[in-house]
């Protein structure tokens, strides 16, 4: 059933009593053309690009809980393609136009609310560093724009003007960035897929692979085994773990993520704001409550919660920027897990083993990679090679000596 204006009024005439489930809960083939483990946004949409663009509809997305239960619903939602280096700008930006476009492609509104990204700096020499990406964002076909105090003090209220150690000098905006719904993107990619053929398996956990020399011919799961002519890996912080079943080690730490959100208030802020000497970023939710985050614990972990070192540092930033958020009351925390590579960038693209491919390493920018990230393993399983855009990111840059280090941080997964 499609979704419509027309289709809401006559449901709503009807007593709401003719809707259709969204997408069907199937039960295992015996064997598939592909077979994409991790029923989140980045699995998700493989299968959905899958289908649409590439023809293949023999496609089994395998989830061991249910969909959108695991990072997917444990980010703070910001999509942004203000990067720098043209090994991953490009990818960014093509997601963002991706996002652009989503909701009239799935029929399915993921509230994609483009309010902005507005990352600050506290120095000349930050300002001059803003200008660089600003003008690289601008090279390779993004918008930017680069704000002096007074624009960002016009723009965005509260902040802390005053404050002698992180004095706000101006701002790097990217007015197309913003915010989306992460559950709508998992249930319009789900959605679609299966409108298309995929079948979407819930409670089905992988629990290791069957493998005949170079290549994978089965998957073994909680639901039994699988055969599968590909199999594309999608599973965020626990990527080294199917990899390991699989025989290979992926330069991949896990560690947690902790996002916070505040009580409900009054529309506050209107736009997504970073905080340039900190880590530290905040936006508002459409049901009123701020929605924040900071670093990664700096331990690995796979654990769905955080510990209270974090919750101090990011509220410490947060009271840095807006003071008047000192009397602000935490609502609830939650924490996904991130799978950090050696130089903050994603590995999208064939492993070791003839017929697995893999997308993960996505560190702290997985949500906003979302469509991009399907769209580019899609192409990638189907024609047995990467596409232009994801190229350079493939796992052997680690041994070429090809990083992507967007941050400069070196090969420490942990301070990416």
């Amino acid at each position: 059933m499609r979704y419509s204006i027309i289709n809401v009024l006559k449901q709503g005439l009807a007593g709401q009593k003719g809707w259709q489930a969204a997408w069907r809960d199937a039960t295992p083939k015996p064997q598939y053309d592909v077979v994409i483990v991790g029923g989140g946004g980045h699995g998700l949409a493989t299968a959905y690009y899958l289908a649409k663009l590439h023809g293949i509809t023999n496609v089994a997305v395998l989830e061991k809980g249910w969909i959108g239960s695991g990072n997917t619903g444990r980010n703070t939602t910001i999509v942004r393609s203000n990067y720098l280096l043209p090994g991953n700008e490009p990818f960014y930006e093509h997601s963002l136009k991706l996002w652009e476009g989503m909701s009239r492609d799935l029929n399915f509104n993921v509230m994609f609310s483009q309010r902005g990204v507005l990352n600050l700096c506290h120095s000349d020499a930050q300002r001059d560093a803003y200008a660089r990406r600003g003008n690289a964002m601008l090279m390779m076909g993004a918008d930017a724009e680069l704000l002096d105090a007074d624009q960002v003090r016009r723009m965005v209220r509260g902040l802390d003007f005053q404050n002698p150690r992180f004095p706000i000098t101006g701002g790097l905006l990217q007015r197309r960035g913003g915010t989306a719904r992460h559950d709508a993107v998992a249930w319009g990619y789900a959605r679609a897929a299966s409108e298309l053929g995929v079948d979407i398996i819930q409670n089905c956990e992988v629990t290791g692979f069957v493998r005949d020399d170079d290549r994978i011919t089965a998957v073994e799961t909680s639901r039994g085994r699988i055969a599968a002519g590909k199999v594309g890996l999608a599973v965020a912080g626990h990527s080294s773990l199917l990899a390991e079943m699989a025989g290979i080690r992926l330069p991949i730490e896990s560690h947690v993520l902790q996002a916070f959100v505040s009580e409900g208030l009054k529309p506050w802020i209107d736009t997504v704001v970073t905080f340039g000497a900190g880590h530290f970023y905040i936006s508002q939710s459409d049901k009123g409550g701020l929605v924040f985050g900071g670093d990664i614990d700096g331990y690995a972990s796979y654990a769905q919660r955080g510990n209270l070192p974090v919750v101090e540092h990011v509220a410490a930033g947060a009271v840095a920027l807006f003071p008047a958020l000192g009397r602000v009351r935490l609502l609830r925390s939650w924490g996904g897990v991130m799978d950090m590579t050696p130089d903050g960038s994603p590995i999208i693209g064939k492993l070791p083993i003839g017929n697995l491919y893999m997308t993960g390493g996505w560190c702290y920018g997985g949500f906003k990679a979302t469509p991009a990230s399907g769209w580019c393993l899609a192409h990638t399983i189907a024609n047995d090679a990467p596409h232009a855009l994801n190229e350079a990111m493939s796992l052997e840059r680690f041994a070429r000596g090809r990083a992507i280090d967007e941050r400069g941080a070196g090969p420490r997964p942990n301070l990416h």
